[in-house]
């Protein structure tokens, strides 16, 4: 843990405590079974005693002591038990990262990830290719003044041809996703706090989920939290592994965190839609499964023709309850550079331990904590974005991929400008 943490570039220290507070916990555990068992054995001997009230008599100042002394340690067992929610330890425990694997490339920033390979040419257009809010705009499938009036900020609003295009292209993920044997869930989108600290969302980003207070439920901020925690608390049977789910919701996120940046368009908006992909897998396997979960992310990329690659994340750049990711970067002319799509994770036992989803081996076999792994496949709005931008043409319209004609029923999008609208 500790050179995960320095690899992370965080002050390992942390462990030093946990490890003391830790040891507190269980020094106070075996006070409080030491002193029970004392207290037991005086209340024996007064049982066997010939004369019972008068050993209880000269046995009671040593009672009396021993139960001080056991609601003492008690008391300090409960006030240091990862349990209690106002525990030290467990605070430290909630601030702790996942421990990095080893194949996680250093690095201190993001400009040290690794690209791993990449898919297709960037297209060489004989025109200025035009940025995607320009286009929507002019083809009247992207509205942004509306959106503002009715929500504010970072919101849009798909007309037309651009609301049948998203749809085309959520629903060509589905099938990929069924094709590929995820089962579809469709999840709420509120969620209790619990289930957002099981999946390692609370308290570290609370700050950037919308919240209900009244209600005490928040609206996801991905559809990994509700997909990981559908069995939570559950014993499953090794024959049932490795499990895959697939959803399609919109996501909430405040983007705090992101003032000034992409303002414009729909790369970073408070509301967007995004198909997650989630296993949960045996341990032994969990690696190897993320190499076939980010496949099934960048065959979709390879169905639709756009330009990609894959990137492994260093160890400062790897997510809080992640060990390993590879993000999956699509090329966007009018940027002229590649921008995440998706992500694909290995948390390994991290939201299970939390969440209490564990498996048998075989019926006599002590339960197992499972391994969890998630990926966008994909994100819905910036697949919309880099098809926009790709596929465009000098005239302004944009030519359907392949992949999705039979979805659109048609293979060019052009102006669908209404004067009343």
């Amino acid at each position: 843990m500790r050179t995960s943490a320095r690899r992370r570039g965080q002050d390992p220290s942390f462990v030093d405590e946990i490890l003391r507070l830790d040891e507190e916990y269980r020094s106070a555990l075996t006070a409080a079974e030491t002193t029970k068992a004392e207290k037991n054995r005086l209340s024996a001997q007064i049982g066997k005693a010939a004369d019972k009230s008068a050993a209880a008599r000269e046995l009671r100042p040593q009672l009396d002591e021993l139960s001080q002394r056991l609601e003492s340690a008690q008391q300090r067992a409960r006030e240091l038990s990862a349990e209690n929610p106002d525990s030290p330890l467990r605070e430290l425990l909630t601030q702790s990262s996942n421990v990095l694997d080893d194949s996680v490339p250093d690095g201190k920033d993001e400009s040290d990830n690794v690209t791993v390979r990449a898919h297709g040419t960037p297209r060489a257009f004989d025109f200025e290719p035009l940025a995607h809010w320009e286009l929507g705009e002019r083809l009247g499938i992207l509205d942004f003044e509306r959106a503002t009036k009715l929500s504010g900020s970072r919101f849009s609003v798909l007309r037309g041809e651009g609301a049948r295009l998203s749809r085309a292209i959520v629903q060509f993920f589905l099938d990929r996703a069924h094709r590929n044997g995820y089962t579809e869930i469709a999840p709420p989108v509120l969620v209790s706090r619990r289930t957002m600290w099981n999946t390692g969302q609370l308290s570290k980003f609370a700050d950037a989920m919308f919240l209900d207070q009244d209600a005490d439920l928040f609206l996801i901020p991905t559809a990994e939290v509700p997909l990981t925690a559908l069995h939570a608390e559950e014993i499953l049977g090794f024959d049932r592994l490795p499990l895959r789910y697939a959803a399609y919701t919109p996501c909430f996120r405040k983007e705090a965190g992101a003032a000034g940046k992409d303002t414009r368009g729909l790369i970073r908006q408070h509301q967007f839609e995004k198909v997650e992909l989630v296993w949960l897998s045996a341990p032994e396997r969990s690696f190897e499964a993320l190499e076939e979960l980010t496949a099934h992310a960048e065959d979709l990329l390879a169905a639709l023709e756009l330009p990609y690659r894959v990137v492994a994340l260093c160890a400062a750049d790897v997510s809080f309850t992640s060990a390993k990711t590879y993000d999956l970067e699509v090329w966007l002319p009018s940027a002229q550079t590649y921008r995440e799509i998706s992500s694909c994770s290995n948390c390994t036992d991290f939201q299970a331990r939390r969440s209490g989803i564990r498996f048998r081996r075989d019926a006599g076999s002590k339960p197992e904590l499972i391994h969890t792994l998630n990926g966008s496949g994909l994100a819905v709005g910036r697949t919309l974005v880099a098809i926009m931008e790709n596929y465009q043409q000098r005239d302004g319209s944009i030519v359907i991929p392949q992949a999705l004609r039979d979805y659109m029923g048609c293979d060019t999008l052009k102006s669908s400008y209404d004067s009343s609208w």
